[in-house]
């Protein structure tokens, strides 16, 4: 917004109202580097002065808080930018918009919540077999279809791509790996 002879503001930001990206970046606590980044996947928006440097509105403020926020519950850069268009450009989202947004947050905090349960299950299975096998631990090399077919390159080998790789036989497979169905 900008002063009006009559001292009331007309629309728009006003040039005290805009950062720098050094501003910016000192508030936000993240690299200038880091905001141009955030700008150039459209998470972030700069204006341009004559110059050609960037201004930021302070509601890029929020918008930061919002990506950090998202990244600590363990979204990617992507997903967050897939809420983020959810919410309108205006500063501050109503509280049904924020919630819309968490609660699709929510569900994918759960599935993480289900994944890492999932993984200390292979863990402490992993610990009592304590084979730390790259050919054949299901931690470590968890559904290798390539994998069950013997070392190597596999795809390589293989006489139909579309097939999969050719399966490694007992008799083929020197250190025994194929035992026990592994």
């Amino acid at each position: 917004m900008t002063d009006r002879p009559d001292g009331r503001r007309t629309p728009g930001p006003h040039h005290s109202d805009l950062l720098t990206i050094g501003q910016l970046g000192h508030r936000s606590g993240l690299a200038a580097s880091a905001l141009r980044y955030y700008e150039s996947l459209g998470l972030i928006h700069a204006t341009r002065t004559s110059g050609g440097q960037r201004r930021y509105t302070r509601a890029t403020l929020r918008r930061i808080a919002f990506v950090r926020a998202a990244q600590r519950v363990g979204l990617s850069l992507d997903e967050a930018k897939v809420a983020l268009d959810r919410l309108p450009d205006r500063p501050a989202p109503s509280r049904a918009e924020w919630d819309q947004v968490a609660e699709s947050w929510q569900s994918r905090i759960d599935e993480q919540i289900d994944e890492l349960r999932r993984l200390k299950e292979k863990l402490t299975g992993c610990i009592g077999c304590g084979c730390l096998s790259l050919s054949r631990c299901t931690l470590y090399n968890a559904a290798d279809r390539a994998g069950e077919a013997g070392p190597g390159a596999r795809y390589l080998l293989t006489r139909d791509p579309e097939a999969g790789p050719e399966p490694l036989t007992p008799a083929a497979d020197p250190c025994g790996t194929c035992q026990d169905g592994y």
